[in-house]
């Protein structure tokens, strides 16, 4: 047996104040999210006495998070389906791709991580304002699917290079096309990489705040992190609400990591043995 040192006290002294530095904005979130504001007034870190819902339903309707939650989720939702079938599909080719011309337009897609989206953000609104994109959910889709493509380009294709090929050589000889060997033996082995891009995807487009908001403020069709905005003002901010907003924002986040988690923790720990 090991056995108690002072190494192991140091370790779970440090351990135990990196977790209080992630625990402590969501106790700060659940703090003032269900206290009154004059009580937060007072202690802005007490404990809530009661369960207080005046902060979310004041949130829900002052902010119509309804349709801020539907906007986020089609946005969301097409975004990362859109990444995952493109990503996968155009990874498959670079992975299996020996010629020079793969190797350069992987470089190329790859490259697109180093390059800033703010950098051609003037070209881009125009654009999309001469297509008239501008206030619809669909330019910020575009722009999404194009920020986040590189590096769902970068973890589909490393994870098809371990895949050995002779399992699609296999499939061709008894009959199958390209396609039917990608689509019935590559990509259901594709699942634990696709949890960890569907996660990683996912809470980026879903908390992402400058493009609604230079894309989509004015109109019916705001995403929740601008419908939270809205409750800073420019004397002061109603942190009640804000803090109600932001937990309710969190719920389909951490609904999302748990349904998808066991393959992310497949993709990073086991690999294909998933």
């Amino acid at each position: 047996m090991n056995r108690y040192t002072w190494k192991t006290l140091v370790l779970e002294i440090v351990m135990i104040l990196a977790a209080a530095v992630f625990v402590f904005p969501l106790w700060m979130l659940i703090s003032v999210g269900f206290r009154p504001a004059a009580e937060v007034a007072k202690n802005p870190m007490g404990i809530p006495t009661s369960l207080n819902f005046d902060n979310f339903v004041g949130a829900w309707v002052e902010g119509e998070l309804g349709s801020a939650f539907l906007t986020s989720a089609l946005i969301t939702v097409v975004s990362v389906l859109v990444l995952v079938v493109i990503g996968a599909s155009g990874s498959y080719y670079f992975a299996r791709s020996r010629g020079v011309a793969g190797m350069r337009w992987y470089a190329i897609v790859a490259a697109g991580m180093m390059v800033p989206f703010q950098i051609g953000l003037l070209p881009l609104y125009r654009i999309m304002a001469n297509v008239g994109l501008t206030g619809n959910p669909i330019a910020v889709i575009l722009i999404s699917i194009g920020i986040h493509l590189p590096l769902t380009v970068i973890l589909y294709t490393g994870f098809i290079k371990k895949i050995p090929p002779e399992y699609e050589e296999a499939a061709r000889v008894d009959g199958a096309t390209p396609f039917q060997a990608f689509w019935r033996i590559v990509v259901p082995m594709l699942m634990p990489i696709t949890g960890t891009v569907i996660i990683l995807n996912g809470i980026g487009v879903w908390n992402e705040f400058f493009l609604p908001l230079l894309y989509l403020s004015g109109t019916d069709s705001v995403t929740i992190p601008v419908r939270v905005y809205g409750f800073v003002g420019e004397y002061g901010a109603d942190w009640g609400k804000i803090f109600a907003g932001l937990l309710m924002a969190s719920l389909p986040v951490l609904v999302l990591f748990f349904l998808f988690q066991r393959y992310m923790i497949k993709s990073f720990g086991s690999g294909l043995k998933g």
